[in-house]
């Protein structure tokens, strides 16, 4: 009789952890600082996308953090995040605008709902100001911009006419570098934009993915074009002298090589290619490079000699965060997330 109560105080205890949307229902931190936040898509065209939470001791989860400190969903799709001061600004692509939250609560701060087609990424400079990258219409190669956002009002004071398909950003002295990744299509371009202009631009490989800067370089892995583009080109890795602006060295991959995600860890880049991970060390590039863990990784980042890797699975279900320790290149941890986790951010 023990037995049969126990086992029905479980299932009444899990069925009472589970909502409608099979997300457990979990403790739920007062602050989110001092851990790694998720971006979680969320299903295409459909549905909402979702934040999780992992305290950097590991000791507490926190699934779709914004729904519950707001009572309402993000918006469909959660594209990526970027953090300002005290705020974080999360771009929700297809439902056309940014979310701001206060980082460490999650509180609902304040929406941006005009000025924004089809934004993609965003990133502060100085205090006040901010830039989101937006493909415009996907179709159109003329209409891509950039939003510069005032952040003492939360509207976009002017937008800059960029080439097609900017993505990601990164920022140093006082300039923001844009890889035109090619939205539908592809490019082979960054923007260097300084101040509300482009200042200039760079060619760099096809399809430019991922940056990273270390010291006064910038390292841009492209991605190159894939067989169903036409014709297909090799991935590459370019660096660029960051006091010249001029690209100072390009390593090539084989044709059928189509790189992707590049991060650091101290003078490591690290990257994704054919379902292992890679390290390269700046101080001596040969490619591919050293191949060190194994998996179809949708997005890496580095950090104090981890490695964070997300798995989006089958890109409906649950995905998952995995953690490994790059002195050894051994799994240490492993998290599930939401459905489709695309973006990595620290929370320190």
């Amino acid at each position: 009789m023990k037995k049969l109560f126990f086992m029905a105080f479980g299932v009444l205890l899990l069925n009472a952890c589970s909502s409608d949307d099979d997300t457990p229902i979990e403790y739920i931190p007062e602050a989110f600082e001092n851990g790694i936040l998720i971006t979680n898509e969320g299903p295409f065209n459909n549905g909402s996308g979702t934040i999780t939470y992992v305290s950097n001791d590991f000791a507490t989860v926190a699934q779709n953090i914004y729904r519950t400190k707001n009572g309402k969903e993000l918006g469909n799709i959660v594209q990526s995040m970027g953090f300002q001061n005290d705020n974080a600004y999360i771009v929700v692509s297809n439902s056309q605008k940014i979310t701001i939250a206060n980082r460490y609560t999650f509180q609902s701060v304040d929406s941006i709902t005009t000025g924004l087609n089809n934004p993609r990424y965003f990133i502060g400079a100085d205090g006040n100001k901010g830039y989101v990258s937006n493909w415009g219409d996907p179709n159109d190669n003329s209409d891509d911009y950039i939003s510069v956002m005032d952040l003492r009002n939360n509207t976009i004071s002017a937008t800059i006419p960029v080439a097609f398909g900017p993505e990601k950003m990164v920022a140093y002295n006082n300039r923001i570098y844009v890889a035109h990744q090619g939205a539908y299509g592809q490019n082979n371009l960054v923007s260097v934009i300084f101040g509300n202009t482009v200042e200039s631009t760079i060619t760099v490989g096809d399809v430019p993915n991922s940056m990273v800067i270390s010291g006064n370089d910038l390292y841009v892995l492209c991605g190159g074009n894939p067989s169903y583009a036409g014709t297909e080109t090799a991935g590459s890795l370019v660096k660029i002298d960051l006091s010249t602006g001029q690209v100072s060295q390009t390593y090539t991959f084989e044709t059928t090589q189509h790189p992707n995600s590049l991060t650091i860890d101290a003078t490591n880049l690290l990257y994704n290619l054919d379902g292992k991970v890679y390290k390269v060390n700046t101080a001596s590039i040969s490619l591919p490079g050293t191949g060190i863990i194994d998996g179809f990784f949708y997005t890496l980042q580095a950090k104090n000699g981890r490695l964070y890797a997300t798995d989006a699975k089958d890109f409906a279900s649950k995905g998952s965060l995995n953690i490994y320790d790059l002195s050894t290149n051994q799994l240490v941890q492993d998290f599930q997330t939401g459905i489709i986790p695309g973006g990595i951010y620290f929370n320190d």
